[in-house]
């Protein structure tokens, strides 16, 4: 029954739609470089950056700067917090689809 579906169990950090796409590649690397997410989850510079920061800031997601020869290389990986977060969102949406 629907009535039973707990809403407050959706991480509101994950559940955006860019934020989504971030966790969902980088749960499959080990690590993906910024162009990379940019081009596969068809975002700006900027949004990204954005959505980059709030993963960050909630220990989702480590971010780390560099240089590659002369060139600026920024690379995000999922943390163990992140993972956990993750495969607890995807419990809870299983659980509202397993309901419909």
């Amino acid at each position: 029954m629907a009535e039973e579906f707990d809403i407050s169990r959706i991480d509101d950090v994950i559940h955006g739609r860019v934020r989504l796409g971030i966790m969902a590649v980088l749960s499959g690397v080990d690590t993906a470089d910024f162009n990379t997410l940019k081009a596969r989850l068809q975002t700006t510079d900027g949004n990204l950056s954005v959505h980059l920061r709030k993963l960050e800031d909630a220990g989702f997601v480590a971010v780390t700067k560099r240089f590659e020869g002369r060139k600026p290389l920024t690379e995000a990986s999922m943390t163990p917090n992140g993972r956990k977060a993750f495969i607890a969102y995807l419990d809870a949406m299983q659980g509202l689809v397993g309901k419909a």
